[in-house]
């Protein structure tokens, strides 16, 4: 595997910090377009039809899917959830709750969105039903986290707040508890890498943060969502996410040690179609090529799994590491969206 243990330079550590939030949403959205035309293959098919997985051209135009649109929905929530005043539930909820309306509506949702965002986004279009009620309790699809990058790129947000926002726009859709602590998982890596955190480290700091959140359910964010599952308290249900996501953490980091780059990372962390999957494989590729991150696009797109949600998030992390020159003008000039990420990143960096 590899995996460089360099300390980068002073100058160079804050040039990364300072164009994070770009870096990270240009490339969550690259490796959407990139993993658009080789979802629902297996890795044989996607050979046959890219070529080398080393040399994958970037498609032409750069369509995305529904992780890029819903990420932009948090962020363009988060940005006016904030423009009232400190970010709480009372004031995320609205504009998220209008922003996934709106999606649902959106005769651009025609990019193969997932079952469990479009019924619970039916829902939430009833305007007299709880947000609470609109989730679907059963599901922990990685549409929880594939679009969480915008909670942990927004600067100003304590921990707490960071983590509330986190599982509340992953319970929207997805009230499963490993949805909630798989999100809350995925905003934490990307606010570590975009705060400086080297890669070699990622792993361990991601485990620590699991085992001390296992008990912590976030009443003020979250209300009674507990109350739709089995559980007996709140911290019985938010424990039963945190739990799935530390066994699968720690699959990938007895993983990583001796992972071959020409071998599909869902063999070994999985196929990414659950939340929990969806960040270990996304991590695998990241931190197989931490310093070159198209190749890392490459391999996350080259899977037999969830592949466009596996290298949205990959690049997430790797925009969040190197910041926007992570990605050459030829592939960042031509993504859709490209406009509406880069004014949100810019904000965000300012």
């Amino acid at each position: 595997m590899t995996i460089l243990g360099t300390t980068p330079n002073r100058t160079r550590t804050r040039t990364r910090i300072s164009r994070s939030a770009t870096g990270s949403l240009i490339g969550l959205a690259l490796g959407d377009a990139l993993g658009f035309p080789t979802e629902f293959n297996d890795v044989p098919q996607i050979l046959a039809k890219c070529g080398p997985w080393r040399e994958m051209p970037l498609p032409r135009p750069a369509y995305i899917t529904d992780d890029t649109q819903m990420t932009l929905a948090v962020a363009r929530a988060l940005r006016t959830a904030m423009d009232r005043g400190a970010l709480d539930a009372s004031r995320f909820v609205p504009p998220l709750r209008a922003e996934f309306t709106a999606w649902y509506h959106s005769p651009e949702n025609n990019r193969a969105p997932g079952g469990t965002c479009l019924a619970a986004c039916r829902r939430l279009d009833d305007p007299g039903l709880p947000w609470q009620y609109a989730g679907v309790v059963e599901s922990k699809g990685c549409g929880a986290n594939m679009r969480v990058a915008p909670v942990g790129l927004v600067p100003g947000l304590s921990p707490l707040h960071r983590a509330g926002a986190a599982q509340l726009q992953a319970a929207l859709t997805h009230a499963h508890p490993t949805a909630l602590a798989a999100a809350d998982l995925t905003a934490h890596a990307v606010h570590l890498l975009a705060r400086g955190t080297e890669p070699l480290g990622l792993v361990g700091m991601l485990r620590s943060y699991a085992y001390e959140n296992r008990s912590r359910y976030h009443d003020r964010w979250l209300g009674d969502l507990w109350q739709r599952a089995e559980d007996p308290t709140p911290q019985a249900y938010i424990a039963r996410g945190w739990d799935e996501c530390q066994e699968i953490l720690h699959r990938l980091a007895e993983v990583l040690p001796t992972a071959h780059p020409a071998d599909d990372p869902c063999l070994t962390t999985g196929d990414g179609w659950i939340a929990e999957e969806a960040l270990a494989t996304a991590l695998q590729c990241f931190l197989l090529f931490p310093e070159e991150p198209l190749t890392a696009l490459r391999r996350a797109a080259c899977t037999r799994g969830d592949s466009d949600s596996i290298a949205a998030l990959t690049g997430a992390f790797a925009g969040a590491h190197l910041g926007a020159a992570a990605w050459p003008s030829a592939w960042a000039d031509h993504v859709e969206h490209r406009g509406d990420l880069m004014t949100l990143g810019a904000l965000w960096d300012a």
